[in-house]
């Protein structure tokens, strides 16, 4: 398993360096034009040429890069070409606010997705009808849709929640549950039906194998058969599942922050790919990027550990 492990690690390392440099190369191309606006466009061609050597762009791009890279690993991330700030510090009371949204959003949808795909497998009828036509409504509605109706229902309707504002779970843990329930139940109502569709469908496959007939005559407890066994199986294929829907997760927050006002890193990454502050773009990348891969890894662990042959491949 440790083996295993280490694989993966060093894949996601590999995939991060990746990720990481075409990005900074495609976006550093050009980072003269995205001076002139931080100055700007009365500015002359000197003081353009001026600030493009301050900048240290005037470099070769990979040289940018390898020093941008040397600067992340002491925790920099470099200054902000509008404001001066870090970035780091930029993002430091940002970063809470998202992984807050995508942490609850995905231990919810691993938990609800597990519990209504494998009842809807197991009860069928109604129960599986129900899935099915949630399923398709939620493919059809995109999540911002879905907060924008919960808002009018219930923080203007009825007033049970706040439309919009945060507040930090150090501050009052009350208040941010309080504050993330839409947010996270507009999320919920996409990831839920597609990843619970997916854990019903395994579950079924898993109910027909021979082993569990063959489990069934022995004797065994049809709760252990279902949990203890099938489940196992099942899970596999749900795991992947989810960890593909945390692409889809991060980018759907963006709009999510947006409709109930949250600070967090999507509103933000709104505000600096419009203004060209290519520093912070690249904050942006690290910070999914990072969240991406280990999401990622943990569903192969989980995988490796839910399905021995996993960890063969």
């Amino acid at each position: 398993m440790l083996r295993f492990l280490a694989r993966k690690l060093v894949a996601g390392a590999v995939l991060f360096l990746v990720v990481t440099a075409v990005t900074y190369m495609l976006v550093f191309a050009n980072g003269e034009n995205s001076v002139r606006q931080s100055i700007g466009e009365n500015a002359t061609d000197e003081q353009v040429a001026r600030r493009v050597a301050e900048l240290g762009l005037d470099r070769p791009v990979l040289t940018q890069y390898l020093g941008w890279l040397g600067g992340l690993l002491t925790g920099s991330l470099g200054r902000s070409f509008f404001t001066g700030e870090e970035v780091t510090d930029m993002m430091a009371t940002r970063i809470p606010v998202t992984l807050s949204l995508v942490l609850l959003a995905m231990v919810f949808t691993t938990l609800l997705s597990v519990v209504i795909g494998v009842v809807a497998a197991v009860k069928g009828g109604w129960v599986d009808r129900v899935l099915q036509l949630t399923a398709t409504a939620a493919t059809a509605l995109p999540s911002f849709l879905v907060a924008i109706a919960l808002v009018f229902m219930l923080a203007i309707a009825v007033r049970v929640f706040p439309a919009t504002g945060y507040v930090a779970f150090t501050d009052d843990p009350a208040g941010w549950v309080i504050a993330l329930t839409l947010p996270v139940a507009a999320i919920l109502f996409q990831l839920v039906a597609g990843a619970a569709q997916q854990f019903r469908g395994a579950m079924v496959d898993a109910m027909k194998a021979d082993f569990i007939r063959t489990l069934r005559s022995r004797g065994v407890p049809e709760r252990a058969i279902v949990f203890r066994h099938a489940l196992r199986n099942a899970a596999s294929p749900g795991l992947t599942v989810l960890s593909l829907q945390t692409i889809s997760l991060i980018g759907g927050a963006v709009l999510i922050e947006q409709v109930f006002a949250l600070p967090g890193i999507g509103r933000w990454t709104v505000t600096t790919s419009l203004t060209g502050d290519l520093p912070a773009v690249m904050g942006v990348v690290v910070f999914s990027t990072l969240v991406i891969v280990l999401v990622n890894i943990v569903a192969d662990v989980a995988n490796g550990w839910v399905n021995p042959k996993v960890r063969l491949s």
